[in-house]
């Protein structure tokens, strides 16, 4: 978010995480444009603006709206399977930054495909999508932890 904030895209968003053992256990995503905020806390049902949310339910990745930043950051061993999921979702979009994780949580959007994310990223993200019943994992399925 931090291009979108300089160059004026009122899309751009501030996360906050909290981390016990190396695992998040309380995310913020902050969209002080529209004043919208999403708050996880492991364990716990996420909030939107202090409302419950949850992401929606979709069986088939053919029926899936999906978000990245940008295609052009999927680079190297990323590139083929970023395709194949693009390939195959019904509409992928680009551009939203960590807007896009407050638009799944809130079940907008049905994925969102990013690569080479710095904890800094993605880890207060973390227990908002898995407080809405999202997952959030790597290309492995594995669970993120720093």
């Amino acid at each position: 978010g931090t291009k979108s904030f300089i160059t004026g895209k009122p899309l751009f968003g501030t996360l906050v995480a909290l981390l016990k053992d190396g695992k998040p256990v309380l995310g913020v995503l902050d969209q002080p444009i529209l004043k919208e905020r999403w708050v996880g806390v492991a364990g716990r049902p996420s909030t939107f603006n202090g409302a419950p949310i949850t992401t929606r339910a979709c069986a088939e990745v053919g029926d899936a709206y999906m978000y990245s930043t940008t295609p052009l950051m999927f680079e190297g061993a990323n590139v083929a399977p970023y395709q194949r999921i693009a390939d195959k979702v019904k509409v992928p979009m680009y551009g939203c930054d960590c807007y896009a994780y407050g638009l799944l949580a809130s079940g907008f959007c049905d994925l969102v495909v990013e690569a080479d994310l710095k904890p800094y990223d993605y880890m207060a993200l973390v227990p908002i999508i898995k407080g809405a019943g999202g997952e959030f994992t790597d290309w492995q399925g594995r669970e993120l932890a720093w």
